[in-house]
């Protein structure tokens, strides 16, 4: 059963991948920011993780630097971002961004730079792990590259400033067609649209009209627009009234937040970042916990889930199949678990549990 659900959530690719992997038998490059805080600790899970199931990657990692670089215009180098062009799949930790600074956003770096369009964040019920919710099963997909987190940002006269939230139809026919894909690719039944067209007529007004435009080229799939306060209330009385929702940017970064609320946080949350030319790029989204850095207390769950994700993408079924029942097992097993699910075990007693379950 839990096989099953994470097939469907997780699948066999986000996307048909124009890159051309390596057999099984051959080592694949991957790029891996470990990030900050309690990331390097998570990151380290994952690769004993993948030594011990013998998965056929070779690590190419990265770090965040120490100083602003000029060409990407924040502490991601340029050399980073050509790794990820170049390998075509990466693994990202929590990246810290100091608040107020006047730094680029790390994440919106990635998403810019190599034009990571929409991201992709399955929440599923864990198999023995109770929340408030049961049989949770849903896809959330956002637009990743643009509306209010453009970044333009002025001040108009002292004491009034201005953000422009940019919808263009090149952006939303394709997260939008990404989602219908999507959900045919997986069975899925349901394609909803969020938004706020009610207030904000232009810009969630094309975003509408682009989601109903592709909507019709996929008869087979239902087709409903939902209001984003609305959706945020039926989401907390009956999760099961949705399947796959794609929205915009800010409405997604919301709205992916709640739903892995649903099924216990963002530490048991997989996603994945998707970009034109088949790039990849799987992360934890939650945040760098830098109080809890260093101590053994981090759980990698959700980093190792969207590993599965980054393995899937390549073709690596048996393996992701492999890892997956790992966690999935673990968790259920109920005997290691990490604080935030309700255990005492250390990162590194619950991964070697993970390991011994493989």
């Amino acid at each position: 059963m839990a096989s099953q659900i994470l097939r469907r959530t997780l699948g066999s690719r986000y996307l048909s991948n124009p890159k051309s992997f390596s057999s099984a038998s051959t080592a694949i490059r991957a790029t891996l920011f470990p990030g900050d805080g309690i990331g390097p600790e998570i990151a380290d899970s994952v690769k004993q993780v993948f030594q011990a199931a013998e998965v056929p990657i070779e690590w190419e990692e990265h770090y965040v630097g120490t100083e602003v670089d000029p060409r990407t215009q924040s502490f991601l180098t340029w050399e980073s971002l050509e790794s990820v062009r170049r390998n075509g799949i990466g693994l990202k930790g929590p990246m810290a961004t100091p608040i107020g600074k006047g730094h680029r956003s790390l994440n919106l770096t990635l998403r810019k730079e190599l034009n990571l369009y929409a991201n992709v964040r399955p929440c599923y019920s864990l198999p023995g792990y109770k929340t408030r919710y049961d049989n949770v099963d849903l896809i959330t997909i956002r637009e990743n590259t643009e509306g209010e987190y453009s970044g333009l940002e002025h001040q108009v006269v002292r004491g009034v400033v201005e953000s422009l939230k940019i919808i263009t139809r090149h952006a939303s026919l394709r997260v939008a067609e990404y989602a219908f894909h999507y959900a045919k690719a997986h069975g899925r039944k349901t394609v909803s649209a969020i938004h706020k067209a009610n207030i904000m007529q232009k810009t969630d007004g094309l975003f509408l009209k682009c989601c109903r435009e592709v909507a019709e080229k996929y008869p087979e799939i239902t087709y409903e627009e939902v209001v984003i306060d609305n959706c945020c209330m039926m989401l907390v009385k009956n999760p099961a009234l949705f399947d796959v929702l794609v929205m915009p940017n800010l409405y997604g970064d919301i709205i992916s937040d709640l739903c892995a609320g649903l099924i216990g946080g963002l530490g048991l949350t997989p996603s994945c970042n998707i970009g034109e030319g088949g790039i990849a790029l799987a992360e934890a989204v939650h945040g760098s916990a830098p109080d809890i850095a260093g101590k053994n207390l981090a759980n990698p769950t959700a980093l190792l889930l969207s590993s599965v994700t980054m393995l899937r993408h390549i073709d690596l079924h048996d393996k992701a199949d492999q890892i997956q029942n790992a966690i999935l097992n673990t968790i259920a097993e109920g005997k290691y678990r990490t604080a935030d699910l309700g255990g005492t075990s250390k990162t590194t007693e619950f991964t070697k549990a993970i390991i011994d379950h493989l």
